[in-house]
C-alpha cells in the first residue's frame, strides 16, 4: 500500500449536455435525476425560476439552466431532464437538455478556468475537464444560486396556496 494517492484522485461527475456543450457537477450534490413533468408555474416569483414541481410529496423549485445562463430557450424534448441537486440543504431541480453520463475523471485532467472567461458573473465556473472526445465545463451547483436567490427559492418552496390549483 502507498500514500501516493494524489496520482490516482478522481472525481465523479454527472455529465449533461446544455446549448450544445457539456457541462458536469459533482455527483455528491445531485440527489437524483427524472423526466421532464408539468411545472407549475408560480405567481411572483423571482424570474430564474420556472416554477415548483411535486416529488413524492414535496414541492422542490426548478431552475431552468439555459435561462440562468442567458442562453436561448428550446423547445422540450423527451431527453430534456430534471436534475434534483443539494444546495445548502436544499433540493433544487435544473432544467437541462439531456444527461449524457456519469463519469469517473482523473483529477489530473481538470484545468481552472481561464481568467479570459471568467468574471464575478461566472464563479460558480470551477474548472474545465480535458477528455479525449470533449471538453467539460465543471459548475459549482452552490454558486449557481447565489445566497439571496436560496431564500427566495425557500420562500417559494413555502407557498403551498400559490402551487394548489
Amino acid at each position: 500500500m502507498s500514500d501516493n494517492t494524489g496520482s490516482l484522485e478522481e472525481r465523479q461527475l454527472v455529465v449533461f449536455d446544455l446549448n450544445e456543450e457539456a457541462y458536469g457537477v459533482d455527483i455528491s450534490a445531485v440527489r437524483e435525476i427524472i423526466r421532464m413533468q408539468e411545472i407549475t408555474r408560480v405567481p411572483r416569483a423571482p424570474e430564474f425560476i420556472e416554477g415548483v414541481i411535486n416529488l413524492r410529496g414535496k414541492v422542490i423549485p426548478v431552475v431552468d439552466l439555459r435561462s440562468r445562463f442567458s442562453m436561448p430557450g428550446t423547445e422540450r424534448t423527451e431527453e430534456h431532464r430534471i436534475v434534483v441537486v443539494d444546495v445548502g440543504g436544499q433540493d433544487i431541480g435544473m432544467v437541462v437538455d439531456a444527461v449524457t453520463e456519469v463519469s469517473r475523471i482523473p483529477s489530473s485532467s481538470i484545468e481552472p478556468p481561464s481568467t479570459v472567461i471568467t468574471t464575478d458573473d461566472s464563479e460558480y465556473l470551477t474548472g474545465i475537464v480535458k477528455s479525449d472526445e470533449k471538453l467539460i465545463i465543471l459548475l459549482d451547483i452552490a454558486k449557481v444560486i447565489s445566497d439571496s436567490e436560496q431564500v427566495q427559492l425557500t420562500e417559494v418552496q413555502q407557498e403551498p396556496d400559490s402551487v394548489a390549483a
